[in-house]
This record gives C-alpha cells, sequence and structure tokens, in this order.
C-alpha cells in the first residue's frame, strides 16, 4: 500500500463506529475518511463495514483485519517509544483500562501527570469487564484483588479499604448494627458484578462469617456509583470502598458503622502484556500512579 492513511482512518473508524468521530480523530473530514476506507476496501477486495444511514458497523473480515491493523500500530508506536526514550521525552498515546469507579481515584492525579508530561494522550477506558489487554488494544490495565493472570507483568499500586456505611437518616430511623450479625434485621445494599452477576460478598475479619446476611437484599445494583446513591438517599447500609464512600464521610451524608468489625484491605495494581516492551509513556505513567494515588 502507498501509505498507511488508509489503515489509520480505518482502525479509527472501527473503534469509534463512526466517520465523523474518526475524522475529528485524524483531522480530517468526515468525507476524507470516509474515502480512505473505501479505496482501502477496494485494494483489499473484501468490505470492511456495513453501512447504514444511521450507523456503521465491523463485518466479520473487518473485525478480524482491525485486530491485526491495531497490533501493527502498537508496535510503530513501540518504536517511535523507543526514539523518544533516547530523546529523553515520554510522548505518543497510552490506553489505559480501569473499572468504572476507577474516576474517583484516577482522575484527581491526572493533572499532575498531563503537567508533566504534556506529551502522553491518555485514552482511558472504564469498564467493569475483565478483558484482556491485548485483545482489547490497551497498554495498561488496572485491577483490583488477586492477580491471577501469570501471563502480564504487574506492579502494586496501593491499598483502599472497604468500609460499611449508611447516612445518618437511615441509622437514626432505623437503629446502628453493633455485630455484623445485626445486619440480618436490616436494610442492606448490595452490589452484583456484571461479568459473573454474583453478589459481592461483604469483608469482615477473619473470625466473623464471611455473609452473614438472611433473606432478599432490600436493593440490588450492578452500578457502584448507584449503590452510593442509594446509601446516600437513606435506603440503607451499603459496603464500599473508601475512596467512594469519603466525600460522603466527609460532608456528613454518610456514616460509618462496624468499623472494628472491617476485613483486610484490598490492592489495586496495574498490569500489562509482558510481550510488549515496557514504553516511556507506560513506564512514567505507572510510576505516577505509584507515588500519587492512595
Amino acid at each position: 500500500m502507498e501509505s498507511l492513511s488508509g489503515i489509520l482512518a480505518f482502525v479509527q473508524t472501527a473503534e469509534h463506529l463512526s466517520f465523523v468521530a474518526a475524522g475529528r480523530r485524524l483531522g480530517i473530514s468526515a468525507s476524507a475518511v470516509g474515502k480512505s476506507v473505501a479505496k482501502l476496501e477496494n485494494d483489499l477486495g473484501v468490505r470492511l463495514f456495513h453501512r447504514t444511514t444511521r450507523r456503521v458497523s465491523l463485518t466479520e473480515e473487518g473485525a478480524a483485519f482491525h485486530e491485526r491493523c491495531r497490533r501493527i500500530l502498537d508496535d510503530l508506536r513501540d518504536a517511535e517509544a523507543m526514539l523518544s526514550d533516547r530523546a529523553g521525552t515520554p510522548r505518543g498515546r497510552l490506553r489505559v483500562g480501569l473499572p468504572t469507579i476507577g474516576y474517583r481515584f484516577l482522575m484527581p492525579v491526572i493533572p499532575a501527570f498531563q503537567r508533566r508530561y504534556p506529551d502522553i494522550e491518555l485514552d482511558l477506558d472504564f469498564n467493569d469487564r475483565i478483558v484482556d489487554p491485548v485483545e482489547a488494544g490497551l497498554d495498561v490495565v488496572i485491577r483490583s484483588g488477586p492477580l491471577a493472570d501469570s501471563s502480564l507483568m504487574s506492579r502494586r499500586l496501593g491499598s483502599f479499604r472497604f468500609v460499611i456505611c449508611a447516612a445518618p437518616s437511615y441509622l437514626a430511623a432505623c437503629g446502628t448494627p453493633l455485630t455484623p450479625g445485626d445486619l440480618a434485621g436490616h436494610d442492606c445494599l448490595r452490589f452484583r458484578f456484571p461479568t459473573s452477576g454474583k453478589l459481592q460478598t461483604w469483608q469482615f475479619a477473619r473470625e466473623v462469617e464471611a455473609d452473614p446476611f438472611q433473606g432478599a437484599p432490600t436493593l440490588t445494583c450492578n452500578n457502584m456509583e448507584a449503590l452510593l446513591g442509594a446509601a446516600l438517599a437513606g435506603l440503607g447500609i451499603a459496603h464500599m470502598p473508601d475512596f467512594l464512600a469519603r466525600d460522603g464521610l466527609n460532608n456528613g451524608g454518610l456514616q460509618t458503622i462496624l468499623d472494628g468489625f472491617t476485613g483486610e484491605p484490598g490492592q489495586f495494581s496495574a498490569l500489562w502484556p509482558s510481550s510488549r516492551h515496557l514504553t516511556p509513556r507506560l513506564r512514567v505513567f505507572v510510576d505516577h500512579l505509584c507515588e500519587t494515588l492512595f
């Protein structure tokens, strides 16, 4: 092929499923993106997208081609990063995957990072699915809990703890549990993991029964922000990370209970493919998180 322009236009369109959005990222018109993709399809003799007046979607061949193209562009970015490393200036696009709730702890430390490394473009993917960073085209993912995937390199970022909390209005109306066993008589707000559909186990000290609930929970949701909103509204008692509850605890909207019974702290880690070169932009990003989070 004469140039990479067609592949770049294709990859951006595939990632955004929009010629307009792809053009915005590339700094060209949607029409120019469409022409580049059409020429690429003509050169390949394969249709890469299904097109309607309302949407664009990948064909089976387009999805397979997108995966290969993304890896090729990753290699090119790595080669560029090696040169920028020699020049001493980390630069380029860094794609980061993290749980939806991650914005609570990540966004406060991003401004300082961008001031320090203005040539690094951060592309943040907030998603509660557990994904393979290679297949998802991510440079690094941030996860909590045990690190089961031995094919990934990792670095611990810091710890957090879970708190059990409720609005003062709820506790005034329904009373304050003094032991985990007392929770069976209260309205408990439960989190359901969107990936597995299982209810989250509330973490208590080892000598306490792991999940002392009886009957159905008062409210269940698969979004931690919704769980926080329900607790603030006085709908019941919730179990959540301290960084999620922090604002509510500081302004009096929430109050912790059973503090002496809470279990071991949780842990966040950064993980990246062991087969990939540790680019300068990735190294300084992980270093920054280790220095500033938690």
